[in-house]
């Protein structure tokens, strides 16, 4: 198949209106051609979301390899976080204007490369560096695996279609702690990242072979570059004193010109964004209060899961003496309970409305996050980690569906597509900034420390503190989520536009939702 003969304006990280191959038709649903299109779609954007789980069982591995401390662990994170979150909006319109399967190679071309490079990485800092090119990658590459199938799929089978790779792309990414602790135990850390080139060439290969082309010609000319950058600079300026401040001291030259620096570009974002012709975030879609809210519930719920699970499978290595396989599999009653009831709890929100599920499950995760903060040394599985992975697992389920239902009832037709971006944006960040500010919040010993007393203590701190975040994002949802589900739409040049863009959002929510979990 060639180009694409139709498509229209893009929003975010996907294609508000599908555009079919230049040969006349779509592809369907069900047949060896779309069985291809989707498979090719899940192993590429199966890589990110594994990677994004994957790596937190490998840190207290890979602090012994290179006698890191938190600091550096906290780097091996933010660093990919940082990029990933920053950057996924622009890729997706690049995509719109490049074409979308020619940036979905180069996405994958770029996050193989990192992924080696973190595999024979000689130092921290040089594997830092290459997570940081990941993300790069991985934003490139995760919006345009959704607007291909998109955009190349029949209308019809659209639905279908998008939802087979959201629920594909969801196992890949619940079986990231478990896959990263049996390749440390079998065989090296290393591996977490050397496992994605196998995976990479085939994605190349099916894609070259069986993914057609597609591009918005109605996109923008002009991309948010300055947006882009000041939104990435700032939040690296930020994360940099947050995570170095407590090593190199508060009142250091460095840490002191960069959380300025920092501060003042993530001040100027909106100023920027307000002022261009083709922003990358329109500021217009935060008048709903019901967007602004459901993205602020996004980042204290996802900052406290992101802060929460770093600090866990820490705990769980150094302290309790799991393996990293031991590690990874522990967090069975969260994925088994979100798979169980996710679909049910989004039903229920489809019925009495998002606001009551988004306001108790925050309220239970926060629960479940107080008992995990009584974890030590002589904790047992069954009887102290069971409970707390299961009460805040709970929670979750409660919180993830109505969460996307809340953030597409917020937003009109024609923005639904962007209004998903930025809040799968916003939960990037929200693990980023989590995993920067959790320590300093939690009064961690400079020194860095992973194990002992200290460790111990600031561990204990953190769970709470993150118990604190979901608490707060339940006062957010029950002030700002309606309870009646009510959409503002405005036409469409043709039935399917809405339909495609409804389906697109809420399958990225859910996988973003997956993704940050898992």
């Amino acid at each position: 198949m060639s180009g694409p003969s139709d498509s229209a304006p893009v929003s975010g990280t996907a294609s508000a209106v599908p555009s079919a191959p230049d040969e006349g038709g779509y592809v369907a649903y069900g047949t060896p051609k779309g069985w291809w299109v989707i498979t090719t779609m899940v192993l590429g954007s199966g890589m990110v979301f594994l990677d994004g789980t994957v790596v937190n069982v490998a840190l207290p591995t890979i602090g012994r390899t290179f006698h890191t401390g938190l600091a550096g662990l906290q780097w091996t994170i933010t660093a990919y976080l940082l990029t990933l979150g920053s950057l996924l909006l622009l890729g997706g319109s690049l995509g719109d204007l490049h074409g979308r399967k020619r940036v979905f190679v180069i996405g994958i071309a770029v996050f193989t490369s990192a992924s080696v490079l973190c595999g024979v990485a000689p130092t921290a800092g040089f594997l830092i560096a290459a997570r940081a090119v990941q993300g790069v990658g991985g934003a490139l590459l995760v919006p345009e695996s959704l607007a291909i199938i998109a955009a190349v799929f029949r209308p019809s089978d659209r639905g279908s279609a998008i939802g087979a790779w959201s629920g594909l792309a969801a196992v890949a990414t619940a079986g990231g702690p478990f896959l990263g602790g049996w390749l440390v135990d079998a065989g090296s850390w290393r591996l977490v990242f050397l496992i994605n080139v196998p995976i990479a060439v085939v994605t190349v290969v099916l894609a070259i072979r069986h993914v057609p082309e597609s591009r918005d010609p109605n996109a923008g000319r002009r991309l948010d570059v300055l947006g882009a950058g000041a939104v990435t600079l700032g939040l690296a300026g930020v994360v940099y004193a947050l995570i170095e401040g407590p090593v190199r001291g508060m009142g250091s030259p460095a840490v002191a010109a960069a959380g300025t620096i920092g501060l003042l570009l993530l001040i100027a974002f909106p100023f920027i964004e307000s002022r261009v012709r083709e922003p990358m975030v329109p500021l217009e879609i935060f008048r709903s209060m019901q967007f602004t809210g459901a993205n602020l519930t996004t980042l204290f719920v996802y900052g406290a899961l992101g802060g929460a699970m770093f600090f866990l499978v820490i705990m769980l290595q150094t302290e309790m003496g799991y393996s990293a396989l031991q590690a990874g599999a522990s967090l069975w009653p969260l994925t088994v309970l979100l798979f169980v009831l996710s679909a049910r709890v989004g039903r229920l929100a489809q019925r009495i409305g998002p606001r009551i599920p988004m306001t108790i499950g925050p309220l239970i995760a926060g629960i479940g996050f107080l008992l995990l903060s009584r974890l030590n040394a002589d904790s047992s599985y069954w009887r102290d980690v069971v409970p707390g992975v299961a009460v805040f697992g709970l929670g979750m389920a409660f919180t993830v569906a109505p969460l996307s239902t809340a953030v597409l009832a917020a937003v009109e037709d024609r923005h639904k597509g962007l209004g998903s971006g930025v809040n799968n944006a916003v939960s990037r960040i929200a693990g980023l900034l989590a995993v920067a500010l959790l320590p300093v919040a939690a009064g961690f010993a400079t020194d860095g420390t992973t194990r002992g007393p200290a460790f111990q203590a600031g561990y204990q701190r953190a769970m709470v503190i993150a118990a604190g975040l979901c608490w707060l994002g339940a006062i957010v949802s029950f002030a700002t989520i309606r309870t009646a589900i009510t959409v503002r739409a405005v036409p469409h040049p043709s039935p399917q536009q809405g339909c495609a863009d409804a389906a697109l959002a809420e399958t990225t929510g859910r996988v973003r939702e997956s993704a940050a979990s898992a």
